[in-house]
């Protein structure tokens, strides 16, 4: 039985919030510049032209002069046409609404979708957990039109609960091959107010009518407030050890922890789970293969990489209880539809040319088990 973990950042559209250069600190400040500057009723040349240099600076100035246009969906993107009405809905007293919506999530380009659904094809699991899927409906049209187009067989069973952070990134488990899902159980694992995921109870029962229970994770992040974002990840951490500690109290000793845990392994937030625990990272099994960096690369140890040779930072994790690890005959990582940066260089699909055709940011990690 082979199960894969991959935070696939989402299948056909992605809120822009988390596209590249639209959440970083420089950005996140000219908006508010600019906003502040919009509410200044005392106008000043000044003024004026400081909203005409963060236009520019925020591709304001880029926007299409075209008047109107529709907009259909489908297979999960929007496709526009422009329409030659010049009628213009005017701003009302009470709303100051001009007419303008704002799309906040952006289309994923054909080629990264196909080679998401590559490194699936390639790893091609019975289980597989996903993180990042915007809703039920793209994960369906993903599993049922674009798997087959890559030659892949759709899976038998999709499962995606909806959590209450709201910005398009859900926890979904796919199944075929005789596993089947048992039940699900949402756990609240921090009580802080910022928007963060549920931990996910996966009870499944595979072909041999074992019975396997998957927590699928994904711990808070914050690049703006990292002293805040570090210490929600720990509150996670101890309530996700807890869970774990209560499987192991009734006798539940087949348990995997996996997901996104957006810290490396030696950061303090997470070590209830990978230092206070009995936990098993399938990294440091014998098994563990991946195509190793190039270059000098490939005899060095980052810190806060996956191991020597990988030097790309570990955020994604599958844990196994101590009885799970003791059936773990093979185990792996694929990056090979990630776009290598300046350094460390990996062999990776050929038919990546650019960044946009990149399946996503993350590895998919994998295990077979006896």
């Amino acid at each position: 039985m082979k199960i894969a973990s991959f935070n696939i950042q989402n299948l056909f559209h992605r809120d822009s919030v988390f596209i590249d250069g639209r959440n970083n600190p420089g950005r996140i400040e000219w908006i508010k510049e600019f906003d502040n500057l919009l509410l200044n009723t005392n106008e000043s040349h000044s003024s004026m032209d400081r909203l005409r240099e963060l236009s520019h600076l925020l591709r304001l100035d880029k926007t299409d002069q075209s008047p109107y246009f529709t907009i259909r969906r489908q297979e999960g993107e929007l496709y526009i046409k422009g329409m030659d009405n010049q009628n213009e809905i005017k701003a009302e007293e009470l709303t100051n609404w001009n007419g303008w919506i704002k799309i906040h999530t952006l289309p994923i380009s054909s080629s990264a979708r196909a080679h998401k659904a590559q490194v699936i094809k390639d790893i091609d699991p019975d289980i597989l957990i996903l993180q990042e899927i915007e809703d039920r409906m793209s994960l369906e049209e993903f599993n049922n039109l674009i798997l087959p187009k890559v030659g892949y067989k759709p899976f038998d069973q999709c499962i995606l609960i909806p959590g209450s952070e709201g910005k398009g990134r859900e926890q979904a488990l796919l199944l075929k091959n005789g596993c089947v899902l048992d039940s699900v159980k949402l756990h609240i694992i921090e009580a802080s107010e910022v928007p963060s995921h549920e931990l996910i109870e996966y009870i499944i029962i595979t072909k041999e009518r074992a019975l396997i229970h998957i927590l699928s994770a994904y711990f808070y992040q914050n690049e703006l407030n990292i002293e805040k974002a570090s210490e929600v990840r720990r509150q996670q951490a101890l309530g996700v050890s807890r869970i774990y500690k209560e499987l192991q109290f009734n006798s539940q000793n087949n348990v995997i922890i996996a997901g996104t845990l957006n810290a490396p392994s030696y950061c303090y937030s997470l070590a209830p789970l990978l230092q206070n625990s009995d936990l098993k990272d399938i990294t440091k099994h014998i098994s563990f293969e991946v195509d190793y960096d190039d270059g000098i690369d490939a005899s060095y140890h980052r810190m806060g990489a996956y191991r020597k040779g990988v030097n790309i930072k570990q955020k994604d994790f599958m844990l196994l209880s101590p009885a799970l690890f003791q059936t773990l005959i093979d185990s792996g990582l694929n990056r090979k539809a990630m776009w290598p940066f300046e350094r460390p260089q990996w062999a990776n699909y050929k038919s990546i040319k650019t960044k946009k055709d990149a399946a996503s940011e993350h590895p998919a990690l994998w295990c077979s088990l006896k």
